[in-house]
């Protein structure tokens, strides 16, 4: 309990650091010249593995795009061979700019495919597994997966796919810029079907 306690604290402590609001409509600029190809305009993404940003908690993204950005000739903190490219044009204030832009945009709605993938994905979502340490996802995440501003993104509507393989490379170790290695913790402790059943149950949360 301490350690889920000590990780909202320390959350707590780095939303600070990109509390300050950015302009949407300078955002949109930055969203309409270099995000729209991956990430669309509007936060749809076209791409199965690229994440939607629609309704996107604003500081979740501006920490994510801080995190894979080199600083002083350092690996960053998330290794994006492509978005390490993109994020070197980016300014401060273009990064919180266009989170506000995402931000406002409506939510992204799909449907979950596998009934039976879907029972096993509601059950750690509602409950997790005492008998394994995985928490539910709901507590940190919200109910309908609409996520906790500053604290945890909004995961209701992603793309399976993009889904699964974050979960993969927390559970890998591939990704590593979770605040006190909270995910890497929980994805460790869940099989392969388990992160395909999470997945697509999260993709059909509204």
């Amino acid at each position: 309990m301490k350690k889920w306690f000590g990780c909202i604290a320390l959350c707590s402590l780095l939303s600070t650091a990109w509390a300050a609001p950015g302009d949407p409509e300078k955002g949109k600029v930055v969203a309409s010249s270099i995000c729209y190809a991956c990430h669309g305009l509007d936060g749809v993404s076209p791409i199965p593995t690229q994440p939607h940003l629609a309704a996107q908690i604003p500081e979740y993204v501006v920490k994510q795009l801080n995190d894979m950005k080199s600083v002083g000739g350092a690996p960053p903190a998330r290794d994006n061979p492509i978005m390490a490219g993109i994020v070197a044009m980016l300014s401060p204030d273009d990064m919180r700019n266009v989170a506000a832009w995402y931000a406002i945009q409506p939510p992204h709605l799909t449907q979950s495919t596998d009934p039976q993938r879907v029972a096993v994905g509601q059950k750690l979502w509602r409950a997790g597994d005492g008998d394994r340490g995985v928490p539910a996802c709901a507590g940190c995440h919200g109910p309908t997966g609409a996520g906790v501003p500053a604290l945890y993104p909004r995961l209701s509507g992603q793309y399976q796919d993009y889904t699964e393989l974050q979960l993969q490379h927390f559970k890998d170790g591939t990704r590593a810029n979770d605040p006190a290695a909270v995910m890497r913790s929980i994805a460790h402790r869940l099989t392969n079907d388990e992160i395909k059943a999470l997945s697509d149950f999260m993709a059909g949360l509204h």
